[in-house]
C-alpha cells in the first residue's frame, strides 16, 4: 500500500531574538491511508511545529512533505485541522459553525442542511444547534470543532492537542467517540498529545519525538484490539516502556532550561 503521507528529511529552524532555533531535524515518516498516528514527547520537541508543515501552515525548512503524491506547499481541503482552542465563530450558532465551510464551498443549500442535520446527530449535538460557543462547555465546543471538519470530508485529520484542556470524564468520551468516528470513516489522523494514556488508547502506531531539536526517538506500534482497557497488564507494559523514553527526553528538557537562562 502506497503510503498516504510521506515525509522526507523535514527539517524546520525558526530565528528567534537573533539566535536561529532547531525545531526539526531530519523527519522521514510516512502514514498510511486510515492509519491513526500520535505524535508523542514533552513540549519543545516539535509535535506541533510538524503538525503545522503537514497542514501547509509552516513550511519547512528543509525536506518535503508529499500527501497523495503532491507536495504540500499550502492549507488544503484533503486536510483537516482540529484545535485545542476549538477556533470557533463566537458570533455563530453550533449549526452555522458546521456549516460554515460548505457555504463557502457553495455547496447546495439542500445538501448543507442534509449534511450539518447527519453531524449534530452523530456527535450529540442536535438539542444544541441553536446554541451559541459561549452557552457550551468545553466538551460540547470540541465536538463542534471536529463536526465542522467532518462537515468538508477532509480525508486526512491533524489534532493538535484537542482534548488537552478537559477534564478526564469529557476527555475519555471524546476519544470514544473519535474512535467510533474514525472507525466508520476511516480518515487518517495524525493526533498530538502529551498524554502517554492517550496515545495508547487511540494511536495504531505511536511516534515518540525527541526533545529539541526535535527528532524521531523511536515508533511504538500497539497491537492491541479496540476497546483498549487502560487497567490490563499489556496496556501498562507498554506505558511504561513509553514514559522511560518520554522521561529520558523531559531530563533533557529539564537540564537545557538549567543551562539556558528563561530570558533567551
Amino acid at each position: 500500500m502506497q503510503p498516504q503521507i510521506h515525509i522526507s528529511k523535514v527539517s524546520k529552524v525558526f530565528s528567534t531574538g537573533g539566535r536561529k532555533v532547531v525545531a526539526l531535524d531530519d523527519i522521514n515518516l510516512e502514514v498510511s491511508p486510515g492509519e491513526f498516528i500520535c505524535l508523542l514527547g514533552p513540549s519543545g520537541c516539535g509535535k506541533s511545529t510538524l503538525l503545522n508543515a503537514i497542514a501547509g501552515f509552516s513550511p519547512p525548512t528543509a525536506g518535503s512533505i508529499v500527501v497523495d503524491g503532491r507536495p504540500v506547499q499550502a492549507p488544503g481541503p484533503d486536510r483537516g485541522m482540529v484545535f485545542q482552542e476549538y477556533a470557533l465563530f463566537p458570533w455563530m450558532t453550533v449549526e452555522k459553525n458546521i456549516a460554515f465551510g460548505l457555504e463557502i464551498k457553495k455547496q447546495p443549500k439542500a445538501q448543507i442542511r442534509e449534511k450539518v442535520s447527519a453531524l449534530l446527530e452523530m456527535l450529540k449535538l442536535k438539542d444544541f444547534r441553536d446554541r451559541y460557543p459561549k452557552d457550551l462547555s468545553g466538551g460540547m465546543r470540541q465536538r463542534v470543532a471536529i463536526a465542522r471538519v467532518l462537515a468538508l470530508d477532509s480525508p486526512i485529520l491533524l489534532m493538535d492537542e484537542p482534548f488537552g484542556a478537559l477534564d478526564s470524564l469529557t476527555r475519555r468520551n471524546l476519544q470514544d467517540e473519535l474512535l467510533r468516528i474514525w472507525t466508520k470513516f476511516r480518515k487518517s489522523i495524525i493526533f498530538v498529545t502529551h498524554s502517554i494514556e492517550e496515545s495508547i488508547y487511540l494511536a495504531d502506531r505511536i511516534v515518540v519525538m525527541t526533545y529539541r531539536p526535535g527528532t524521531i526517538k523511536k515508533i511504538v506500534s500497539v497491537s492491541m484490539p479496540r476497546p483498549r482497557d487502560p487497567s490490563s497488564v499489556e496496556f501498562n507494559d507498554l506505558k511504561k516502556e513509553l514514559a522511560l523514553l518520554v522521561m529520558e527526553e523531559q531530563s533533557r528538557h529539564n537540564q537545557n532550561e538549567i543551562k539556558v537562562p528563561a530570558a533567551d
